[in-house]
């Protein structure tokens, strides 16, 4: 799979980038139910590694036609 972000940077709330998962609100509530990618909390600030939001896309991945849905 290509990959949606450059595995060697970390991304921050506000990077427009990160609006290509879910909006800021979505994030939060992702993070509050333990969902979506992993991340880290320094202090108030939250961190998205891209390496870390590419292996969440990917297990996220759909394949039609494959029973179950993935």
């Amino acid at each position: 799979m290509a990959e949606l972000f450059d595995k060697n940077r970390n991304y921050v709330l506000g990077d427009p980038e990160l609006e290509i998962i879910g909006s800021r609100e979505k994030l939060a509530q992702w993070r509050h139910r333990n969902l979506g990618p992993a991340h880290y909390r320094l202090g108030r600030k939250i961190i998205y590694n891209g390496a870390d939001i590419n292996a969440w896309a990917q297990s996220c991945r759909v394949e039609p036609g494959k029973s179950g849905g993935k």
